[in-house]
């Protein structure tokens, strides 16, 4: 099937159990809210997820955001969306005046939009598989002392933290489980990248919302990518780790089918 194109946002529908989401992945901007952002597109861009549009594709459906977290912020309760003071946005003084209330109620529709055209993609899935996993791909900033300052302490920040604090455990514990050893075990250019659970990041918005929806079926796993296959200051990436990091994610997906059909036999036992 086609990829299905709007000015929101890109998708594809594809078949199998797995599905990926990049929803700060985008980096445009209305024309409208062009002349009110104060912030320069370099700094909008280290805050922003680049490359992660790349990484959906390994799944035959996918949904990706073109419009910049700074316009709309899927990953945030909707009366968060819109980042409309600096406490909001990493203290980061993002417009040259105030946002008006219609400004804010059009990303609003926007992110409804989203939300909405997500429920239609995820009831299909549901309508062909018990259960089935949502890779919620990010990535995080770890030099924010500056290009030239130390990196944060590789202890609390590891390479792949994989967020699961809405998920059922009990429902989706064997596919976590398993995506996290798959993933360790990968050869990531002669080594093995530090792949942890809920140390940095625990999913947020876009996790919850899909396990309160789809309680029953789905298995959101928030994947956060340290920015150490870039330079976050310049946005420059290193070509081959970024290949490398979708030749890991690929590696993942016979672990992860595997464990689905296990549970949907055992369910029918």
């Amino acid at each position: 099937m086609a990829t299905l194109e709007n000015n929101i946002w890109l998708e594809h529908q594809g078949e199998g159990p797995i599905f990926a989401t990049a929803v700060h992945a985008g980096h445009n901007i209305r024309g409208e809210l062009l002349p009110l952002i104060a912030l320069d597109e370099t700094t909008r861009l280290r805050e922003e997820d680049p490359y992660t549009d790349r990484w959906v594709k390994i799944v035959p459906g996918w949904i990706v955001m073109t419009r910049s977290r700074f316009e709309v912020d899927l990953n945030r309760k909707r009366d968060e969306a819109v980042y409309r003071s600096p406490e909001m946005a990493w203290g980061l003084h993002l417009w040259k005046a105030p946002l008006s209330d219609e400004l804010v109620e059009h990303s609003l529709q926007e992110y409804d939009a989203f939300y909405n055209e997500l429920e239609v993609l995820l009831t299909k899935l549901t309508n062909h598989y018990k259960r089935f996993v949502i890779f919620d791909i990010h990535a995080y900033n770890y030099r924010r002392q500056g290009p030239d300052g130390p990196p944060a302490d590789p202890l609390h920040n590891p390479e792949v933290n994989i967020g699961t604090g809405t998920l059922d455990h009990k429902l989706c514990g064997c596919v976590v489980d398993r995506f996290i050893k798959d993933l360790e075990k990968f050869d990531f250019l002669g080594r093995h990248l530090d792949v942890r659970e809920n140390i940095k990041f625990e999913g947020r918005q876009l996790a919850r919302w899909i396990h309160s929806k789809f309680p029953d079926s789905a298995c959101v796993l928030s994947i956060e990518f340290k920015k150490f296959f870039m330079d976050e200051w310049t946005g420059e990436a290193d070509e081959e780790e970024l290949r490398a990091i979708r030749k890991a994610l690929q590696s993942t997906i016979p672990g992860i089918l595997e464990e689905l059909n296990a549970l949907e036999e055992n369910n029918g036992n």
